[in-house]
């Protein structure tokens, strides 16, 4: 019975490589030109959709211990995709365009999680939230220009739902003894967020 940061140290370079990237490193230090970074907020909009259902049924899902929490993490995912809109809307972009092979193969796995076991399914949920919360502190303090969302992305609230989360995961899995499960699900998740990170990383390079 294998538990979420235990999950971390055992699969510690797919984690590091999923949430430290030379695209974080170019927020920090603002080279990142506006125009990849537009791109990547496109995406993330269109990757921030697709959580939002994995969401929505995973708490059709959940037992009662866990429902207010996963309520108020769809409260603050349709909060969130107000937010990527008005910000679409101050920078003049497109939320239109349509999201890259990389997003949608990322919506598919969060799709398919309605086949996995509930524990399974939460234990994914923190470790899509977690991984997003430390791969913006590598960004922090942010260059001028970006800080606004460096500061959205790992402000204490987010860092306390993600905690949270956490022992909920835990909880669920602390009698739930398919660690092969576990370990293919967080796997998936290193890479299909390493991959989201070089993907905005090869639009800032073009």
């Amino acid at each position: 019975m294998i538990q979420p940061l235990q999950l971390i140290e055992r699969h510690a370079a797919e984690w590091h490589a999923a949430t430290h990237h030379s695209f974080l490193q170019a927020v920090s230090n603002g080279s990142l030109a506006p125009q990849a970074f537009s791109a990547w907020l496109v995406q993330d909009y269109h990757f921030a959709q697709g959580e939002l259902a994995f969401q929505a049924r995973l708490l059709a899902q959940a037992p009662r211990s866990d429902q207010a929490l996963i309520i108020n993490g769809l409260i603050a995912m349709n909060a969130e995709l107000s937010w990527f809109e008005s910000k679409a809307d101050e920078f003049q972009l497109s939320l239109h365009d349509p999201a890259l092979p990389v997003t949608v193969a990322y919506g598919e796995f969060m799709h398919g999680l309605e086949h996995a076991a509930y524990p399974v399914a939460l234990m994914s949920m923190w470790a899509i939230e977690y991984a997003y919360l430390e791969a913006w502190k590598t960004a922090l303090p942010g260059s001028p220009k970006y800080r606004e969302f460096v500061e959205r992305w790992t402000n204490p609230a987010f860092q306390t739902f993600v905690g949270e989360l956490e022992q909920a995961a835990a909880a669920a899995l602390s009698s739930f003894e398919a660690d092969k499960e576990v370990d293919a699900a967080f796997l998936d998740i290193a890479r299909l967020e390493r991959e989201f990170w070089d993907m905005a990383w090869s639009q800032a390079l073009h």
